[in-house]
């Protein structure tokens, strides 16, 4: 039961990962590598705050605000400085990784002594005992699903409707009278705050900022996207965001299986191989379309 428990507390907190990079990758398709950054940046932040003192809760929406800044730098390299999109995204993930050390203050900060969000006061007097096991798991839940009612409700505004009218045909976005590059900026910034997000819940799931741990949270919020799409294509009345969130747990769920089995240095070899099979599996099923 612990096992299940695990794997659906990492899927929702990728899961949170998975709805920024679906807003990069398949509304806007632009390849936005700033993600392997943005993540540790937003575990940067919770750590230099929790170590500091505050509130563990204050600590989401300031990382979130610290994402959208990054995801705004990655955008006026892109439009304003006419860089190409993977580029600016390579451009922002490389220096992010030195703004997260100057944040941080150090490669590794633990956080076993101090209250999080998941364990403090406050849930200690309110949660009864036989509910303590699962608190982390239905805090990281409400989080995923917050997260996505709020984007699913974004994305019927018009601001909303302009972001997918960019990755699908940007002359529309010109003949609608509005600036395209500024709909781009925007789109990255609430990718990339999602994706802070995800980083300042995991910080305070591990318990701990290390400077490495965004390396590959791309292709793990892409597998979580291709698996959750590529499933449910067929499927009306599954909303993609919703989609996406299954994806993620799906994606965890076939990483642990196959940790189990091998040695744990073999984890990134295995994450390789399974995002290689999936890209595989839906290119397959799109020449079949065609």
């Amino acid at each position: 039961m612990d096992f299940i428990v695990t794997i659906l507390e990492q899927g929702l907190i990728y899961a949170i990962l998975a709805l920024g990079v679906y807003i990069t990758y398949k509304i806007l398709d632009f390849p936005d590598l700033t993600v392997d950054g943005s993540f540790p940046l937003g575990a940067a932040v919770t750590a230099a705050l929790i170590t500091r003192g505050m509130n563990p809760y204050l600590t989401l929406p300031v990382s979130f605000l610290a994402g959208v800044l990054a995801g705004v730098c990655t955008g006026l390299i892109h439009v304003k400085c006419k860089v190409r999109d993977l580029l600016s995204g390579i451009i922002m993930m490389t220096a992010l990784w030195t703004v997260n050390l100057y944040i941080a203050g150090t490669a590794n900060v633990p956080l076993f002594s101090r209250d999080i969000i998941f364990k403090n006061d406050f849930l200690i007097e309110i949660v009864p005992e036989s509910m303590k096991s699962y608190v982390t798991l239905i805090i990281v839940l409400i989080l995923a699903v917050v997260c996505k009612i709020i984007l699913d409700l974004y994305m019927n505004t018009k601001s909303g409707y302009l972001l997918r009218a960019v990755g699908d045909n940007e002359t529309v976005v010109t003949a609608l009278a509005k600036d395209q590059g500024n709909v781009k900026i925007l789109g990255l910034a609430i990718a990339n705050g999602l994706v802070s997000l995800a980083g300042c819940v995991f910080a305070q799931e591990e318990r701990v900022f290390e400077i490495s741990m965004g390396t590959g949270a791309i292709v793990i919020g892409l597998a979580s996207v291709i698996i959750g799409t590529s499933i449910f294509k067929k499927i009306s009345y599954v909303k993609t965001t919703t989609a996406v969130i299954i994806g993620s747990i799906i994606y965890k769920a076939c990483v642990a299986v196959a940790i189990r089995n091998f040695e744990p240095q073999a984890m990134k070899l295995i994450t390789a191989v399974l995002f290689l099979i999936i890209l595989v599996i839906s290119m397959e099923r799109k020449t079949k379309v065609k």
